[in-house]
């Protein structure tokens, strides 16, 4: 009992000099093929050594990518509970289930899951209990805007299809109040909201068929593992369709996707390595309440805008935060 308390409070004898911590983080992309993986993983080491950890000095990171492919997560989180990290930063809602399964005794910082309490990843928001903490995420309450701003940037369309992942951890209830939400909210706007799965970088191919098949004249795409891994085969083949799209991340913008509108990441990673911090320090999991973003960006990349012949209107591009061009 007294190991397994140690383990889920990250390192109760943080201040002992000469100590060495190991952190576990089970990210998307590697930052050697990626470089918007390479930035935000200098985002995160950076934000590691203002609060004291330097790597190589007093801290191994242990990475671990899994490339678009949820299947990775129980793999690789089961090895580095092997490796005795203190921590395990993972992002997802099937990262986060996976690391809680594979290590129930490691200290887990979620970089991101929707509606952790829905999907029974912890207990409550204020005092999550377990060995779960970090940052929730907004991406499906954040839908129905996406869905706004798509028809507000290109008013002809009317049949959008939602490219989503395979989602892990959602009761029956929880996800069938979810899609009556999302197809009020396009009902509304006078749209047609499609849906369409695709698990894996494997998929992808696939999926683009049953896009066009569907005659869809505009892609919403879910922020997911294979969907970030894939932003810019996604962008490509929205641009050869001539179809305006909107994702979650700034990066999908970046790469050439029409619009982004959610959270930033950069911002997300400086609060998980307050966590971290926290945790290595002595701090249970179980006792630091989880946190939801507050900063959420608006990207437009007038660029794939020209090329689909659209002229964002004032309206939207007061709202946003940057453009590309």
């Amino acid at each position: 009992m007294a190991t397994a308390l140690t383990t889920l409070s990250g390192a109760s004898g943080a201040q002992q000099r000469g100590r060495i911590f190991r952190v576990g983080v089970i990210g998307n992309v590697s930052p050697t093929t990626d470089p918007e993986a390479a930035r935000l993983s200098r985002v995160f080491t950076e934000a590691l050594r203002d609060r004291g950890y330097v790597e190589g000095t007093n801290v191994v990171v242990e990475r671990r990518y899994i490339e678009g492919r949820i299947d990775r997560y129980s793999v690789f989180a089961a090895e580095l509970a092997g490796l005795n990290v203190d921590v395990i930063v993972v992002g997802s809602g099937p990262g986060v289930r996976a690391a809680k399964e594979a290590a129930a005794q490691t200290a887990i910082v979620m970089n991101g899951a929707s509606d952790p309490v829905g999907a029974g990843l912890v207990s409550s928001l204020a005092r999550p209990g377990g060995n779960v903490t970090g940052i929730a995420d907004l991406q499906v309450d954040l839908i129905p805007k996406r869905l706004a701003l798509l028809k507000e940037a290109a008013p002809k369309i009317s049949r959008v299809l939602f490219l989503h992942g395979r989602f892990a951890g959602f009761s029956a209830a929880v996800s069938a109040a979810v899609e009556k939400e999302q197809e009020v909210a396009a009902e509304r706007l006078g749209l047609t909201l499609l849906r369409l799965e695709m698990p894996g970088p494997q998929d992808f191919e696939s999926a683009m068929g049953a896009i066009t098949r569907q005659r869809a004249d505009a892609l919403l795409l879910s922020p997911n593992p294979t969907n970030y891994a894939l932003r810019k085969e996604l962008a490509d083949f929205a641009l050869k369709q001539r179809l305006p799209a909107i994702g979650g991340t700034r990066e999908m913008a970046a790469a050439g996707v029409l619009m982004s509108y959610g959270l930033d990441y950069g911002d997300q990673l400086r609060k998980v390595a307050a966590f971290v911090d926290r945790i290595l320090k002595g701090a249970k999991p179980a006792d630091i309440p989880v946190e939801q973003p507050t900063k959420i960006d608006l990207v437009v990349n007038l660029n794939t805008a020209k090329a689909l012949g659209l002229s964002i209107p004032p309206s939207v591009l007061q709202q946003a935060d940057a453009t590309l061009s």
